[in-house]
């Protein structure tokens, strides 16, 4: 999903906070790569892995909250009709 270009803007408009999106977008392997390495004495602490993160591009929201309200509140109403 942080590949799309869409969702992460939807999301970062629907939650009304940034989405950072890292260069290396297959984090779930990287993490476990990261631990391995973490365990074998390659990195030091979490400090020496975080200093390898970077920024690939930050999705800003730009809904006004009157329509992120909005919004909210028909999801909650469609909840509300499948329980």
């Amino acid at each position: 999903m942080v590949a799309n270009d869409w969702f992460c803007q939807r999301l970062a408009d629907l939650t009304g906070l940034p989405v950072d999106r890292p260069v290396v977008t297959e984090t779930t392997a990287l993490g476990a790569a990261y631990l391995a390495g973490l365990g074998a004495g390659f990195f030091r602490n979490q400090r020496d892995i975080a200093a390898r993160w970077a920024l690939d591009r930050r999705f800003r929201p730009s809904m006004k909250k009157a329509e992120r309200d909005r919004l909210h509140r028909g999801w909650l109403r469609a909840v509300m009709q499948v329980q």
